[in-house]
């Protein structure tokens, strides 16, 4: 194997120590605060952050796993009208964020709202003569959730299900059993690790969430954090906040893992495909309003009505105020995609040069930023360089009499620096990807013909990549152009995005407005789901 040059042990080096900072630095300032801070946390609002946090995880797990399991079998082991269409535009919520799909339904079904206002035209009831479900709670905040996220567990158990073949599941009707029992005593259990990964993702999401629990005044670990930071301007109590919130996603994340490990042959595929069985009349439509019903509240409806919002909204998304937010979100993505991509690929060739147990350790370290909320990621990151802006501008205060102010957390580097760490494992699963194009073949010709490590890399490796990377720029991108937290928290004094102008807008309650930029962004979201469904259109 060729030796990787000195620079790109120091890029790879620097790298790894900036996704492990947020971490550290969050271990380090929870630890370093008072531990009176944490007894009041206990005393006051900590039980209450556990139980809601558990509560809401808990129910979007259940509910994505419920939906996501039965439409990828119904799409995958039936054939009934309508399904080559629905088995495509199940992952449409991915295109969606999950906060401004919290907008659209509130407008929607709060009390002013279109369906309240209906249905008390229809009856003639007053606002006390009937019950109807609160949107802003946290059923709301998991019913929000569940249609946005079950795309995660619908694609892992599709393409589980899809792999399996139908030779096993037919043998088992042949031996007498009803297709739920063959499905829940073969299928099953054959997808349960798919499933198991899919649903410890959207715990993961879940756990990262703020801008739907936040507008919903539901009090989670998420928001505590941006509570104790800015309201209360409680940076030990943020710390040892944004510690707990580490400590459960990196569980999660664990659980994952092992469970992507252990069904790691459960995709083999059982035997050959078999024409699906046709469901007719009442089964048939059964199995399309099943399947379609999700689309509807996770993308259709939404959509809809914040295209409607959007008309009312007497704001343009051309105007010199709006496309100021447009060219900050646009700025910043393109920026952290082009960064990520480039960090992904250091780090997938330095592994690639040398593949050890220590540079794959490198690697899977690379992927943990996913695993970190975009709070815990701001804090993790502001503690330490807020303390070194602080400290140069002392010094340069006593010596020369100058004020440096904000030199690292007043621009928009460190906010990029978040993104990198957030999103560098979608980069490297596109590296990935677009690697198995590049055979050890090709690497020995390159050698052969006297190429070097770089100059193959730079002629040979990324013009056979270029698909796959370019597709996780385009990722990357639409991620940013979607997060919430971390931008909200660390963005620079006057420099806001549409996510954050929406954010604002919502919070003011003036939802017309607030479509117009969420609009913008679920557009922009549009572009990835588009090219993942033409992939499933090209085959099974």
């Amino acid at each position: 194997m060729a030796r990787a040059h000195p620079a790109l042990h120091f890029a790879v080096a620097l790298l790894l120590v900036l996704v492990a900072l947020p971490m550290v630095a969050t271990l380090l300032a929870a630890v370093a605060g008072d531990l009176s801070t944490l007894a009041h946390l206990w005393d006051t609002v900590l039980p209450r952050y556990l139980s809601v946090t558990a509560m809401l995880v808990a129910t979007v797990c259940i509910g994505t796993a419920l939906v996501g399991t039965v439409t990828a079998w119904l799409v995958s082991a039936y054939d009934f009208p309508g399904r080559r269409i629905v088995e495509v535009a199940l992952v449409l919520p991915l295109a969606f964020p999950a906060y401004v799909l919290a907008y659209a339904y509130t407008d929607l079904l709060d009390h002013p709202g279109a369906v309240q206002t209906a249905l008390r035209s229809a009856t003639g009831w007053g606002p006390r003569d009937y019950w109807f479900p609160e949107i802003r709670s946290t059923g709301g905040a998991a019913f929000v959730l569940i249609v946005v996220l079950y795309p995660y567990v619908y694609l892992l158990a599709r393409a589980a299900f899809v792999h399996q073949g139908g030779s096993t599941f037919l043998a088992a009707r042949g031996l007498g059993l009803g297709p739920i029992a063959a499905f829940r005593q073969v299928s099953l259990p054959a997808a349960r690790p798919a499933i198991a990964a899919g649903t410890l993702l959207v715990g993961m999401e879940t756990l990262a969430d703020f801008g739907t629990v936040s507008y919903f005044g539901v009090q989670t670990f998420a928001t505590g954090i941006y509570q104790s930071w800015f309201s209360l301007a409680d940076r030990a109590g943020a710390a040892q906040l944004a510690l707990g919130l580490l400590a459960m996603t990196l569980l999660l994340t664990l659980l994952e893992r092992r469970t992507r490990h252990s069904g790691r042959f459960s995709t083999e595929r059982a035997g050959e495909p078999v024409p699906p069985p046709r469901l007719r009349g009442i089964r048939g439509g059964a199995a399309l309003f099943v399947c379609a019903s999700p689309v509807l509240l996770g993308a259709i409806v939404p959509g809809a009505h914040l295209a409607a919002m959007a008309g009312g909204a007497q704001q343009s998304l051309f105007s010199e105020r709006y496309l100021g937010f447009l060219t900050n979100s646009l700025t910043l993505a393109c920026i952290a995609s082009a960064l990520t991509v480039a960090a992904a690929i250091a780090l997938g060739y330095f592994r690639r040069l040398s593949p050890t147990p220590a540079r794959r350790r490198a690697v899977d370290l690379g992927r943990l930023g996913y695993a970190v909320p975009g709070t815990v990621i701001a804090v993790g990151l502001l503690v330490p360089f807020a303390a070194l802006d602080n400290a140069l501008d002392a010094v340069m205060r006593a010596q020369f009499g100058l004020s440096t102010g904000l030199l690292v957390t007043g621009t928009i580097w460190l906010l990029v620096a978040a993104y990198v760490i957030r999103f560098l494992a979608a980069a490297i699963g596109a590296f990935e990807t677009g690697e198995i194009r590049v055979t050890p073949n090709i690497d020995a010709a390159a050698r052969s013909l006297g190429r070097g490590p770089f100059d193959t890399l730079w002629r040979v490796h990324l013009p056979l990549m270029a698909p796959g990377l370019l597709s996780g720029a385009l990722i990357v991108f639409v991620e940013v152009m979607k997060e919430l937290p971390a931008t909200l928290i660390m963005r620079p004094f006057n420099f806001d995005t549409l996510a954050v102008q929406a954010h604002r807008l919502a919070a003011d309650e003036r939802l017309n407005g607030a479509a117009v930029p969420s609009l913008a962004i679920a557009a922009v979201g549009v572009l990835p789901v588009v090219l993942l469904m033409a992939r499933m259109r090209r085959g099974r």
